[in-house]
């Protein structure tokens, strides 16, 4: 859907700068290629059953890397995924409160911005607002 920009994009990105790879919880941005964008956030969500007592905090960063690198391309409309919450199999609603946790957080000091969280289907958008009206 992005085009090939966006792949050659990350290789030079990958090449360049992680030759090993972009670390679990960082972000980086590229072009959005045909997308009607102007950026593409790109962050490496944990994979829940290996990162141990360093999953919430990995997820949390991925939230706020992302957020922090938008809002300093000038972004001010960002749209998130339910990052990690597919393959990955970090639990929907754990990863619901972290999501809004850190989305919230953000938006107290940057008013300006807006964020849309965006699910795969009903199913999970369901579990996701479930998770966060039980939030204390």
């Amino acid at each position: 859907m992005g085009g090939p920009q966006i792949l050659e994009a990350c290789k030079k990105i990958r090449r360049d700068q992680y030759p090993a790879g972009l670390p679990t919880g960082r972000s980086v941005a590229t072009g959005a290629g045909d997308l009607p964008s102007r950026y593409v956030i790109h962050t490496v969500g944990p994979i829940y059953h290996q990162c141990g007592d360093h999953c919430d905090e990995l997820l949390a960063s991925c939230y706020r890397e992302s957020l922090e690198l938008a809002y300093e391309l000038g972004c001010r409309d960002v749209a998130f995924p339910a990052i990690s919450t597919g393959i990955y199999g970090y639990p929907k609603d754990k990863a619901a409160i972290i999501a809004y946790k850190e989305v919230t957080r953000f938006l107290g000091e940057k008013e300006e911005m807006t964020v849309t969280l965006v699910f795969h289907n009903h199913i999970d958008q369901e579990v996701f607002e479930r998770a966060i009206e039980e939030i204390p």
